[in-house]
């Protein structure tokens, strides 16, 4: 395959769109700067979302995004794609934005890469953290008689009930019932269900009591479960220690209720335009929406 053929197959896959991003928001944030000011010389840790952040939600990376981006890698700041998506649907936004070398955090922290371009794949798994989700499993069923499930399991396969796929998965999930799903042990465990507004759907969640898991609703009647203390922010703290990044120079930017952690943890969190009050409540500044190229405006600043 050539370099060309690549890039377009790149394009393609960050581009397709999830059912748990379909329904955008309509309320925008006013934009909110804060006192942060670059240091000269320091190599920043910089958390980025993909899904609202990176691209729209249309799957689409702006020109404008990528350059800046791209300008930040070679920088030699050290970013790190956080998003819900798995390491499959992943990749190729590392690729889209030069990455060769570092750090990315997949499925909401259950999955740690580092990425090396001399390693056979230019990555590796170096952090997993997998739950039973049978408790869970039991309890969403039993509200939600009609919704589709997910599984994304240890070895990377994803599992699904009602022919269930999205493009977040990265690869086909395979077909399996219930019993068998609530049998396998979890990295990430998805919920969609397409009869519910997402008013009812949150309802729903909250009534369900969910206990010993993390989890976080989306735009859309989306349920993404991880394991009990996993989040993009944990998985980032062992990426920060391991870097020997001191805490006041981290960055974060996202959109979504599965961001919250990951922004409050950083000494620069950033809301996008188009976050919901509780997201854009916990940062430090709100810069313009997704599709105001809000990343490239607060990326800009680190060059």
């Amino acid at each position: 395959m050539t370099e060309t053929q690549a890039g377009i197959d790149d394009r393609q896959q960050a581009q397709l769109k999830s059912a748990a991003d379909t329904l955008p928001p309509t309320k925008v944030q006013p934009v909110r700067t804060g006192s942060w000011t670059k240091e000269e010389g320091v190599k920043y840790l910089v958390a980025l979302d993909v899904d609202g952040t990176l691209v729209d939600h249309d799957g689409k990376m702006s020109r404008a995004v990528k350059d800046t981006a791209r300008a930040v890698v070679a920088a030699g700041h050290h970013v790190v794609i956080s998003t819900g998506r798995s390491m499959g649907a992943t990749l190729p936004v590392i690729r889209q934005v030069h990455m060769e070398s570092g750090f990315a955090v997949c499925s909401n922290g259950g999955i740690t890469l580092r990425l090396d371009p001399e390693l056979e794949n230019h990555y590796e798994v170096v952090d997993r953290v997998s739950f039973d989700p049978s408790s869970a499993l039991e309890a969403l069923a039993d509200k939600l008689p009609t919704a589709k499930f997910a599984l994304e399991g240890e070895d990377g396969t994803f599992y699904s009930t009602e022919r269930f796929q999205d493009s977040s998965f990265g690869i086909e999930a395979i077909g399996v019932d219930l019993k068998t799903l609530s049998e396998t042990p979890a990295v990430r465990l998805v919920v969609y269900s397409a009869n519910d507004t997402p008013e009812e759907f949150g309802k729903v969640i909250d009534e369900a009591g969910l206990h010993g898991v993390t989890y976080s609703v989306g735009w859309s009647s989306w349920l993404d479960v991880a394991a009990n203390g996993v989040s993009k922010a944990s998985a980032l703290e062992q990426i920060r220690r391991q870097l020997n990044v001191d805490p006041a120079h981290t960055i974060a930017m996202g959109d979504g209720r599965n961001d919250i952690e990951m922004l409050d943890w950083a000494a620069r969190g950033v809301a996008m335009g188009q976050a919901p009050d509780e997201v854009a409540e916990v940062c430090h500044e709100v810069t313009t929406t997704v599709y105001e190229d809000g990343a490239a405006r607060i990326l800009q600043t680190l060059l």
